[in-house]
Formats: C-alpha cells, sequence, structure tokens
C-alpha cells in the first residue's frame, strides 16, 4: 500500500459554503479512487477564510505567520492538491488568488492539480479554463485534464447531481492517476518518452539536457 497526501484548499467564504461541499466530495473521491486501488489517501484541507488576515499580513510585510506557515507548508509538500474557488466578477475570488502569490513560485512545480469552482450559473464554467488553467500552468503545475465547475443547480436535482458525481469521479480518478499509475499507464508513457519516464510527483527534479547526442554525432549519422 501507497500513501499520497493530497491538501485541498477550498476559498469558499460562507459557512457553510458551497465550494466547501465541493471540495469535500472531490476529496472523497479522490480517496475512494486510492481504496479501490489499494492505495491509502491522506487529505489536508485548508479553509482559506480563516487564513484571510494571516494572507493580508503577509503580502504586506512579506513574512507568514506561523499558521500561515503551515498551511504553505502543507501544499508546498503535498503529493497532489485539489483547488477549488467560487467565481467572482467572473473569475477567481481574490483571496484564492492572494494565497497562491504568497506561496513560493516553485512550491507546485510538477504538483498534480485538480481545478474546481462554484458559481450561480452554468454560465461561469468557463472560468476552470480562461482563469484558473492559465494561473497555475504559470506556477507549472500538472493540471489534469477534467476540471469541475458546480452550479447551485447542480446542488439541487437528482439529475444534476448524477452528472456533478460523474465529473467528480472522473477528474478524481486522473487526479489518482498522476500519483498512482497503473501497469498499461506506465509502459504507454515510456514507450512514448522512453525508458525510466514515468510519471512522477514532481517534475523538474532531472535535467531534460542531461543526455542530449552532440550535434556532430547527428550529422555523423546521415
Amino acid at each position: 500500500m501507497t500513501t499520497f497526501t493530497v491538501a485541498v484548499v477550498s476559498a469558499g467564504l460562507s459557512q457553510p459554503s458551497s465550494t466547501r461541499l465541493l471540495a469535500d466530495q472531490l476529496a472523497g473521491a479522490v480517496r475512494a479512487a486510492g481504496a479501490a486501488r489499494g492505495d491509502r489517501v491522506e487529505v489536508i484541507t485548508l479553509e482559506l477564510r480563516e487564513l484571510a488576515h494571516d494572507i493580508t499580513d503577509n503580502l504586506l510585510t512579506g513574512f507568514p505567520g506561523v499558521t500561515l506557515q503551515t498551511a504553505i507548508d502543507a501544499v508546498s509538500s503535498a503529493d497532489a492538491v485539489i483547488a477549488v474557488t467560487p467565481v467572482f466578477s467572473g473569475s477567481y475570488s481574490g483571496l484564492f488568488k492572494s494565497f497562491f502569490d504568497v506561496l513560493d513560485r516553485d512550491a507546485l512545480v510538477g504538483t498534480p492539480v485538480l481545478l474546481a469552482a462554484t458559481g450561480g450559473s452554468a454560465r461561469h464554467s468557463l472560468v476552470l479554463d480562461y482563469a484558473l488553467r492559465p494561473l497555475f500552468a504559470y506556477l507549472k503545475a500538472d493540471i489534469v485534464p477534467t476540471g469541475v465547475f458546480a452550479a447551485t443547480a447542480d446542488f439541487g436535482s437528482d439529475d444534476a447531481g448524477r452528472s456533478l458525481a460523474d465529473r467528480i469521479g472522473r477528474a478524481a480518478g486522473e487526479l489518482l492517476s498522476r500519483l498512482s499509475p497503473t501497469d498499461n499507464e506506465t509502459a504507454r508513457v515510456e514507450t512514448d518518452l522512453g525508458p525510466g519516464s514515468g510519471p512522477h510527483h514532481r517534475s523538474g527534479t532531472s535535467d531534460p539536457f542531461e543526455n542530449l547526442v552532440p550535434f556532430e554525432q547527428l550529422l555523423a549519422r546521415r
């Protein structure tokens, strides 16, 4: 059995909040998917509303308090991250952005990240692609293909709830596959990229230019 740590960052402001509800459902799905593979997933959930003053102090002074530093360390050292934000003015919330602003710029390099958001209407669902993905691409995170958006209606009807559950399950499976690839997935990656190039938790740990063939040798082969 392999143990993985997943940090869940929830930026909901109300209590209770649909953002936290979605975060818990995603965490539960990843934990269940891990158990089905024989892996153990430990979840650390961070409520940013509880860190709001500390985050502001850090932005003003450049120094995190003890509580915020603990949260930063949890995210930086996690094997994977689930990041969930409410949609404000067509984008992620300021609190959400501010937390990732205080992280070290290399904290999420190569880390698998599942993106999710909540909003009042499905019209806001594109926030995943035009706001969240560019942010985490800049941070060089390993973003899973399926993002999860939940509108208010998704929590209020059986049909919408089943559709949301399907998206959650798919995204959870993709996140787990970055942590615990099946034999077929590992073989496919190594076939495409060469032996020893299977998925890993942190990209950038090896030098991609380490084994370059000198240009003269390439010319000699012609």
